[in-house]
């Protein structure tokens, strides 16, 4: 649901290219692209309009159209007996609703109750690179900065920026329509709504949903979410301190070396570190600039890169549906798809 999107297009990318057993697929659009036609696995597939009987027959519905439209649908869905996996913000925070990265709490899986929800994308960025430290102790505190792409605000978005640019370079004035403030050259508070206590929407999320995906309601969170002039792909600074003794700079590599999804990148000689021109369009999460805080014999920092429409979104989606079947939770829908 929501093929033609941003995030809807990654996801069939993503389908596609790590040979996820799908016998049949349907792709649901607005009405103004129904009859219109994408391209999976060398079939040439038609967009259809969704209706109530959509979800009829279909064992899993990837929603990646926006939280209004996926509460709307989410009903139908649930009465077809096909299990949602959400990529909005819709069900995020919804107790019995599983909010998953599947390299770090797959488990959860087994308590949905037909609805799983993909968390926000800079939260899983930041969670990858910070679940491999969590085996060298309790983490008592965790404050990050994010460097947030336009692309999180979908295609409209990089045109945007792509247009100012444009301007900016030929001395043209130039305004938008996406973004509160101009983009090109510019950075400002991630545009989301700020709430009572002073956080933008996007900070918020990473606080609540870091305390839920890792069980720790006492964790200590904060945030700092910024809108830079960056096509793809959010980088973060993340602060994280421990209860007990910090690990070793060598240990921390090494645990984030060996963790799935993770590719250290960490060059101190080359001044060489996460970049989002290199973590666009891979799977993989990179970390590197791990320092100690000078500042607290309790605590290290690092820097991270990652791709929000793929890791942070479709192909975390994906791998929910890959998990579901290696846990024998979608097994007998799932040998029937392989023997198709």
């Amino acid at each position: 649901m929501g093929a033609t999107g941003a995030v809807g297009t990654e996801m069939l990318r993503v389908l596609e290219t790590r040979a996820f057993p799908v016998r049949e697929l349907h792709l649901f659009a607005s009405d103004r692209s129904a009859g219109k036609q994408l391209s999976f696995c060398g079939r040439t597939i038609a967009l259809e309009r969704l209706t109530r009987e959509s979800f009829q027959g279909l064992d899993l519905a990837l929603f990646s159209a926006g939280s209004e439209i996926s509460k709307q649908w989410r009903s139908a869905a649930e009465e077809a007996g096909c299990i949602i996996i959400d990529n909005s913000s819709a069900f995020r925070m919804e107790s019995g609703v599983p909010l998953v990265i599947p390299e770090i709490n797959a488990t959860d899986l087994r308590s949905h109750h037909g609805v799983i929800a993909v968390p926000n994308c800079s939260t899983i960025i930041m969670l990858m690179a910070v679940a491999p430290l969590m085996t060298f102790g309790k983490i008592k505190r965790i404050v990050v900065s994010t460097y947030q792409a336009v692309s999180g605000a979908g295609a409209k978005a990089m045109q945007e920026l792509e247009r100012q640019v444009h301007d900016y370079l030929l001395g043209r004035p130039s305004e938008g329509s996406v973004f509160p403030h101009p983009i090109a050259f510019n950075l400002f508070c991630h545009n989301s709504a700020v709430n009572e206590a002073g956080y933008n929407g996007e900070e918020w999320k990473m606080i609540q949903e870091t305390k839920k995906i890792l069980h720790d309601e006492r964790m200590q969170v904060t945030a700092t979410c910024v809108r830079v002039p960056v096509f793809r792909a959010h980088s973060e600074s993340i602060n994280i301190e421990f209860e007990g003794a910090r690990p070793s700079l060598d240990a921390a590599r090494t645990a984030l070396g060996e963790f799935p999804g993770v590719r250290v990148m960490d060059d101190r000689n080359g001044n060489h570190f996460p970049m989002p021109n290199e973590a666009s369009g891979i799977f993989d999460v990179l970390v590197g600039h791990l320092r100690h805080d000078v500042s607290n014999p309790h605590a290290i920092d690092l820097f991270a890169s990652g791709d929000q429409l793929l890791k942070g979104a479709a192909l975390d989606a994906v791998q929910i549906a890959e998990s579901l079947i290696a846990q024998g939770l979608l097994q007998a829908k799932y040998e029937t798809a392989l023997s198709s």
